[in-house]
């Protein structure tokens, strides 16, 4: 892993993009008041420290806390697709 970047919390409020690219090389801390605050690192080393493995958005949304017994089917979507017509 390469050195890890900070980012102030103002610096982060301006431009994420810029904490987003730098979390692509390494761990972006974010601070309040001069003290990290917040780490931000690419999900694939996420998993990696959690010991996890990667999980679709349905199962990370049926492991989150509370959701137990919620049922959901999405309605099939019924898309019906027509040559176009130059007049």
């Amino acid at each position: 892993m390469s050195t890890p970047h900070t980012f102030s919390s103002r610096d982060f409020t301006r431009d994420v993009g810029a904490a987003k690219r730098a979390a692509s090389e390494g761990p972006v801390f974010i601070t309040d008041r001069g003290r990290p605050a917040f780490a931000l690192l690419r999900i694939e080393e996420y998993y990696r420290l959690a010991g996890k493995r990667e999980m679709s958005l349905l199962e990370l949304m049926d492991s989150l806390p509370g959701t137990e017994g919620i049922e959901f089917e999405a309605p099939r979507a019924d898309i019906q697709l027509k040559a176009a017509e130059f007049d």
